[in-house]
């Protein structure tokens, strides 16, 4: 079965493979810099929230030496929005890693990219079969669903997985592993799909055994989740003369070298509540508390290297992380509140 289920998929990708901009045309050769550039953005994350990002992101640094070049601060900024933080801050390692250890080249060797910042399994898999056409087996949440599917894997995840990469070697082709591990990756995201998978277009359905069963929506089994913790915070808007204090985090931790408003309170201020944001992230999920103010005399000293002024006007530029926007949009609500109060406090008694 896996060598008749190898062709029937890399035949169907040959017409109905997607057309992506991190992919090579037919008969190029795959750009190793855009292969790992699209792999790392893709993780946790959809392939058209990826899209724009990576558009501008090789629009910027249009190869590896330039993004190692690149300020942090900028890669930072052009990351926000895509989450999952610490990638953003493993490329600019990566390229960096590269230019000082590779020439700014990729090795095309899986255990030697393994050896680089932020590349871990899967992605030195992908990336050696794609760029470099070795036999790799790239297994990503895509891949875990079609091959639990395709042999009715019994054991949930996470305790699969070891199964579930056997079970993939066995049908990576000799020859044509790029083109494998991209199709694999294209029938989980198009049609092999989480729910409702459209069977009767499959390439594999006469090899699936979850199809066999008549429920292959119920591949792959996986372990009941525990309870995420709920932890609270509270993030400070400090406004002066048409701007707002904003800080850089520190490199290492949550959100790491972004742009945020504090979340200690930078000065002694009338402050006022505005509402809270609900936000969750991988481990956990925060309920954040924002305050607002205006300065009062005696405020932060802005000698202070992770602190800075930012136009309200231009707050949209400064590339804050989602949960610190959707601070920002309670900030601006509070913004709009206080001026009409102002107004409404200058208007004649009728």
């Amino acid at each position: 079965m896996p060598v008749d289920a190898s062709e029937a998929l890399l035949c169907w990708y040959a017409v109905d493979k997607r057309r992506l901009p991190w992919r090579a045309e037919a008969g190029a050769r795959p750009d190793p810099y855009r292969v790992w550039l699209s792999e790392v953005m893709l993780q946790q994350t959809t392939v058209a929230a990826v899209k724009p990002y990576f558009e501008r992101f090789v629009a910027a640094w249009a190869t590896v030496a330039a993004l190692a070049a690149a300020d942090d601060g900028a890669v930072m900024r052009a990351w926000a929005g895509l989450g999952y933080y610490a990638r953003a801050r493993n490329l600019l390692a990566c390229a960096r890693a590269l230019v000082a250890g590779h020439g700014g080249r990729f090795p095309d060797d899986e255990a030697v990219l393994r050896t680089l910042p932020g590349i871990g399994a899967y992605t030195a898999a992908a990336i050696a079969a794609i760029a470099f056409g070795r036999r790799a087996v790239a297994v990503d949440g895509n891949v875990e669903r079609v091959v639990t599917r395709l042999f009715a894997v019994e054991t949930p995840l996470p305790g699969a997985r070891a199964r579930i990469r056997a079970l993939a070697d066995g049908l990576v082709p000799d020859s044509g592993a790029g083109d494998f591990a991209q199709a694999m990756m294209d029938l989980g995201a198009t049609i092999c799909t989480p729910r409702n998978p459209d069977c009767g277009r499959c390439p594999l359905q006469a090899h699936c055994a979850g199809f066999a069963r008549g429920d292959p929506a119920r591949y792959p089994l996986k372990a009941a989740k525990a309870a995420k913790p709920r932890r609270a915070g509270t993030a400070y808007w400090l406004e002066r003369d048409g701007e707002v204090l904003l800080v850089r985090r520190p490199a290492k931790g949550l959100l790491g070298g972004m742009l945020a408003l504090p979340t200690e309170a930078p000065t002694e201020a009338a402050w006022r509540a505005a509402g809270a944001v609900d936000h969750v992230f991988t481990h956990f999920a925060l309920t954040m508390t924002l305050m607002c103010a205006e300065e009062q005399a005696g405020g932060p000293d802005m000698a202070a290297p992770e602190a800075l002024w930012w136009p309200v006007e231009r707050i949209g530029e400064a590339g804050l992380p989602t949960l610190f926007a959707k601070l920002v949009a309670r900030g601006m609500a509070w913004r709009s509140e206080e001026c009409g109060a102002a107004v409404r406090n200058l208007e004649p008694a009728q």
